[in-house]
């Protein structure tokens, strides 16, 4: 008999055993990502990696250290590391948003892994009232249990669209109306200089490597924060609330206008 979580504990927030994860993601469960043990194969185990496919859950193979930190039951080299919110994809969402009558706002974080870094961000989001926050399946820290915690509950409110092919959704989003704003350092524009008043996604990159160059090839803008200290260097949820609240101030602005 295996022995599996298949109703964590609010500690634990995994399920282990290879039927307990299968079974996790057939039941449609939130599911950050699937941890395999590197040299683990077999029949159950190509069945959970389809599975995993094609519920758009991202599989890592890793040694069996790296699961045993999480838990040292008989796990049977599988884990899955459940989210604690539902995610979505920008295709479900922005015909909802269209249809009812929203002026769409999403955040886009390619590659920010630290979860502080993001739960900071998502909270500001949800107080300036974004319509969703947008990460890419993998390279990206997600909305896990940690993740809620540090973003004071704004994860409970605020959409987080995760996404198979980021540069795709970029694509999508563009071909709906949406202007493509991306921060950059080299050769930007203030970014104050750009308009916000409508359908935006804002594209915020890691701290270490900013935005890929597939997805600062579809930005439509370059913008960046002036700086004037010596280290030239913002904490990302830094740079997010200047540039999310730039968003508000904008859209303020020429609601007054309109009124």
């Amino acid at each position: 008999m295996t022995n599996t979580d298949t109703h964590p504990t609010p500690s634990q927030h995994y399920v282990y055993g290879l039927h307990a994860v299968i079974e996790a993601i057939d039941s449609g469960r939130p599911i950050d990502k699937i941890l395999l043990r590197r040299d683990l194969r077999g029949d159950l185990v190509a069945e959970l990696i389809d599975k995993a496919r094609a519920a758009s859950v991202p599989v890592q193979r890793v040694p069996e250290e790296r699961i045993n930190r999480v838990t040292r039951k008989n796990h049977q080299g599988a884990l899955a590391l459940m989210a604690a919110v539902d995610y979505c994809t920008v295709e479900q969402l922005v015909p909802t948003l269209y249809e009812q009558g929203d002026n769409p706002f999403l955040v886009v974080l390619d590659g920010v892994t630290d979860v502080r870094n993001f739960g900071a961000i998502a909270r500001t989001c949800e107080c300036a009232g974004a319509s969703a926050i947008v990460i890419p399946q993998h390279g990206s820290v997600g909305a896990t249990p940690d993740a809620v915690k540090t973003s004071a509950g704004a994860l409970n409110y605020l959409p987080v669209c995760r996404q198979s092919n980021l540069v795709a959704a970029l694509r999508y989003l563009r071909d709906s109306g949406f202007a493509i704003v991306g921060t950059s350092g080299e050769g930007a524009e203030p970014y104050t200089a750009v308009s916000y008043t409508g359908p935006v996604a804002l594209v915020l990159g890691a701290e270490d490597r900013g935005i890929s160059p597939e997805v600062e090839r579809l930005c439509q803008h370059r913008v960046a924060i002036p700086e004037f200290g010596n280290i030239r260097s913002l904490n990302v949820s830094v740079a997010a609330g200047i540039m999310i609240y730039e968003v508000v101030r904008q859209r303020l602005l020429d609601n007054q206008r309109v009124d």
